[in-house]
C-alpha cells in the first residue's frame, strides 16, 4: 500500500488503519449431541422420551469434565447462540479493509527511527489527497517533534470523514535533521479507493419510493432515512404497521425510540415511500414554470459494532412536468343517449397559466371533407366562452346530437383563443353507445 523512495532515510512511516474488530467465526458447525444418537422420532415413545434426557445429561457431564484437555467438547451446543459459530472473542482487523463513502477514516500512524542514532527537529504532515482536493489532517510546523531516539518512534492518530468516492492517497511527510546535519525530506503515499456502500434508486409520481440497497460486506443498521423535500413540496412517509397503528390523537412529535432497520450485506434492500403533496397554491405556478426539484435523502447508519456512516443523496429531479396553457375535460356524459335527441356534454376548461386567457370560440373540427360525422353540435356549430382569469377555470355544457344508431365517437372538439389566435390540440375521442327512443 505504501510507495516511496526509501533510499538512505532514517524515518519510515508505518500506517494502521484503526476500525473495530470483528467476531471470530468458527468455521465448523455446532451440533446437538441428541442428534448423534437419535433421530427426531424416538421421542414419539413416550419411554424414550423419558430416559433420553437424564442419558445424555449424564454422557454431557463426562465431556465437559475440566480434566478432558482434548476439548472434545468444543463442537457441542451448551446454548442455542452457539448454533451461530460464534466462539466469544472478537479478531483484530488483518488487513486494510473497504472505506465506504459517509464514514470516519481513523489511522494510526507511526514515524520509526530505523538508524542507530537520533533523529532531531521533525516536521511532521498528513493529507489526504482526492481527484478534487487536498485536506490537511496534521501539521507539527509551528511545534516541531523535538527528537526521536534510534530504534523509538513518534505516533499520532488522524481521522477524515469521507465525502468523496473514488482514488483517495494519505500523503504523509517528514522534514528532519540527520545524524550529520543534513536536512532531509521523506515523502510516503498511502493509497487506498472509497467506494459507495448504498445505492438509492427513486421512483415519483404523486409518490416517492427510494430503493435503498447494501452494497457492502456488512449488515448496516438504518438509523436515519429523512427525505427533505424541497421548499414546495411536502412529504409523509408511508407505513405498514399493523402491530402499532398511527393514533391521531397524539401529539405528533417523533418517537423516542426508533429500532434501526436491518440491511443485509451484499445486496440487502430497503423501500421507502413518501407521498408528495404541494405545500401551498403558489406552488402550482412553480411547477408550471419547469421547477422539478423534489429534494434529497438524509441517511445515517451503523455496522455491526456500532461504527457510524452518514450519506446525504444530491437533489432528487422529478419527472419534468409539462403543462399545456390550455386544458379541455369532459365532466359528464348522459348515460342514456338517444337517435335524434339531443343531449349535454358536461365539459371544464382550465387555465394554467399566471396570465388571463380568452375569449374562446368551441367547435367540433372536421377529420376529413368526406367523412360524415355521426355525432354533430346541436344548434349553432360555434360557442363563444368568456375570459378564464389565471390558473382559473369554466364549467361549461355542450348540446350534441346522434345521427346514428350503435357505438359512436364524440371527437373532434377543439378550443380557439380568440385573441392570441392560436388553436389548441382536440379532445381525445369518447365513445358513446346511441340507442333508438
Amino acid at each position: 500500500m505504501s510507495t516511496t523512495q526509501q533510499g538512505t532515510h532514517s524515518l519510515a512511516f508505518r500506517v494502521m488503519r484503526l476500525c473495530k474488530p470483528s467476531f471470530h467465526v468458527e468455521p465448523p458447525f455446532r451440533l446437538d449431541p441428541a442428534d448423534l444418537f437419535v433421530g427426531e422420532d424416538i421421542f414419539d415413545d413416550p419411554l424414550a422420551a423419558a430416559n433420553l434426557p437424564p442419558l445424555l445429561s449424564s454422557q454431557l457431564t463426562k465431556s465437559m469434565d475440566s480434566s478432558d484437555l482434548t476439548y472434545g467438547n468444543r463442537f457441542l451446543l451448551h446454548h442455542p447462540s452457539d448454533a451461530m459459530g460464534f466462539s466469544g472473542l472478537l479478531l483484530l482487523p488483518q488487513s486494510f479493509g473497504a472505506i465506504y463513502l459517509g464514514e470516519t477514516f481513523c489511522s494510526y500512524i507511526s514515524i520509526n527511527n530505523n538508524s542507530n542514532f537520533e533523529v532531531r527537529d521533525i516536521i511532521i504532515k498528513a493529507e489526504i489527497q482526492t481527484e478534487r482536493q487536498r485536506i490537511l489532517l496534521l501539521d507539527t510546523s509551528k511545534s516541531p517533534v523535538e527528537s526521536v531516539r534510534a530504534g523509538g518512534r513518534y505516533d499520532f492518530i488522524v481521522e477524515h470523514d469521507v465525502k468523496e468516492l473514488g482514488a483517495h492517497t494519505l500523503v504523509c511527510t517528514a522534514l528532519y535533521n540527520d545524524n550529520d546535519g543534513e536536512r532531509k525530506y521523506l515523502p510516503q503515499f498511502f493509497k487506498f479507493v472509497v467506494a459507495n456502500p448504498l445505492s438509492v434508486r427513486t421512483k415519483e409520481t404523486t409518490y416517492l419510493e427510494a430503493c435503498i440497497e447494501n452494497h457492502t460486506k456488512s449488515n448496516l443498521y438504518m438509523d436515519q432515512v429523512e427525505f427533505e423535500p424541497a421548499p414546495h413540496w411536502s412529504a409523509t412517509v408511508l407505513k405498514a404497521d399493523e402491530l402499532h397503528p398511527a393514533d391521531n390523537s397524539s401529539t405528533g412529535g417523533r418517537e423516542i425510540f426508533k429500532p434501526p432497520i436491518l440491511i443485509r450485506s451484499g445486496g440487502g434492500i430497503h423501500n421507502y415511500l413518501y407521498q408528495l403533496k404541494l405545500a401551498s397554491p403558489d406552488s402550482a405556478q412553480m411547477k408550471v414554470e419547469g421547477t422539478n426539484i423534489l429534494g434529497k435523502l438524509q441517511i445515517t447508519w451503523r455496522t455491526n459494532l456500532g461504527e457510524p456512516g452518514r450519506l446525504q443523496t444530491q437533489q432528487i429531479l422529478g419527472t419534468p412536468i409539462s403543462r399545456k396553457e390550455i386544458e379541455l375535460q369532459i365532466l359528464e356524459i348522459p348515460s342514456l343517449i338517444n337517435l335524434d335527441k339531443s343531449f349535454l356534454v358536461h365539459l371544464n376548461l382550465t387555465n394554467h397559466t399566471d396570465r388571463e386567457l380568452g375569449p374562446f370560440e368551441v367547435q367540433l373540427s372536421q377529420n376529413s371533407a368526406h367523412e360524415e360525422k355521426k355525432v354533430m353540435i346541436n344548434g349553432l356549430q360555434t360557442m363563444v366562452l368568456p375570459q378564464v382569469e389565471a390558473f382559473g377555470s369554466t364549467d361549461f355544457h355542450l348540446s350534441l346530437i346522434a345521427t346514428k344508431l350503435g357505438v359512436q365517437r364524440i371527437s373532434g372538439i377543439t378550443v380557439s383563443d380568440t385573441t392570441e389566435k392560436k388553436t389548441y390540440d382536440p379532445l381525445p375521442d369518447v365513445e358513446i353507445f346511441v340507442e333508438s327512443d
